[in-house]
């Protein structure tokens, strides 16, 4: 049986790798549904997105829900500078067909909780934890029945990529963060210190290209534009590929290696400000709420994912 998962996403080009992968991969994965956060760009466009890429594979029966469009204690950050106005800069494509649900996506994620059986679906957030914190508060009966949350976040070796402290998807929403990590679900967390191993090097975009499909030309345009901001950032070979490691840790745990820890969200301070504080060598005594990612196999992730994404 396909394990039930909701992808909750801000694309993004990364994110839209990752909903590709999910998608192509339905032995594996059974997407209950696809839910838009306000993250990387504002809401109407993230939104936008996910049907765009939905409609790149042709799962136009994919329901697509927009979810909240602000933090739920700040303004909102956005990440222009690195996805470009659209968030899906790169290839021209066109205005969606699909139509979004009427309902707001956390509805659907309590809805979704309550209905199938408790511990069957899992949740994975690809950007800012808005939605999933939103839910928890106004429905708290469902957090025990969530399976697992499986997530694209933070760091502790790698610092912070939009302030020196933190990783962008806690930064722009903190306080949701905080509640998040400390409600007592299984957390597996993909943090910069994995993501950024798992680098799309001019090799890896050409495997893409060499697939002469759509979907194979479209990630390949999409990863090219994506990483001109971090080859210039970084001085490293390729942009750090991040949402996709959520799907392929689902997918191929064995390629991935980390620890269980503690780790608490910094919701206060002046100079970490969403910070991840990873308890990575055991100094307190505090329980440890998470399955903290510090590696991956990346030869046979980008080899993995590319073969199954060519079957799109």
């Amino acid at each position: 049986m396909p394990r039930k998962i909701i992808i909750d996403t801000d694309p993004g080009q990364d994110d839209a790798v990752a909903i590709l992968l999910a998608l192509a991969s339905p032995q594996e994965l059974d997407v209950l549904g696809i839910t838009a956060v306000a993250g990387n760009v504002p809401l109407p466009l993230t939104a936008k997105n996910v049907c765009i890429i939905c409609e790149v594979c042709g799962k136009v029966d994919v329901p697509v829900f927009a979810g909240c469009d602000a933090p739920m204690a700040r303004e909102l950050v956005t990440a222009e500078h690195v996805h470009g106005k659209t968030g899906l800069d790169g290839v021209t494509l066109p205005d969606p067909g699909m139509a979004l649900q009427d309902r707001h996506a956390v509805d659907f994620i309590i809805d979704a909780l309550r209905h199938n059986p408790a511990g069957s679906v899992t949740l994975c957030p690809l950007g800012p934890l808005t939605n999933i914190a939103t839910a928890f508060q106004r429905a708290p009966d469902i957090v025990d029945r969530v399976q697992e949350i499986v997530l694209m976040g933070g760091a502790y070796f790698e610092v912070g990529n939009i302030t020196p402290a933190a990783e962008f998807n806690i930064y722009v929403d903190p306080e949701a963060a905080d509640i998040v990590f400390k409600s007592g679900v299984q957390l597996t967390v993909l943090p910069l210190d994995a993501t950024h191993k798992a680098l799309v090097t001019k090799e890896r975009v050409d495997a893409f290209s060499a697939m002469n499909t759509h979907v194979g030309n479209v990630v390949a345009s999409w990863t090219h534009f994506f990483e001109r901001f971090d080859i210039a950032k970084y001085g490293s070979a390729g942009a750090p590929l991040h949402d996709p490691t959520v799907i392929g840790q689902l997918l191929w745990p064995e390629l991935f290696t980390g620890r269980q820890v503690n780790v608490e969200i910094e919701t206060k301070g002046d100079l970490t400000l969403g910070m991840t504080v990873a308890d990575w060598w055991g100094v307190t005594a505090r329980a440890p709420n998470a399955h903290f990612i510090r590696d991956l196999d990346a030869e046979q992730f980008f080899a993995r994912m590319t073969r199954r994404l060519a079957t799109l």
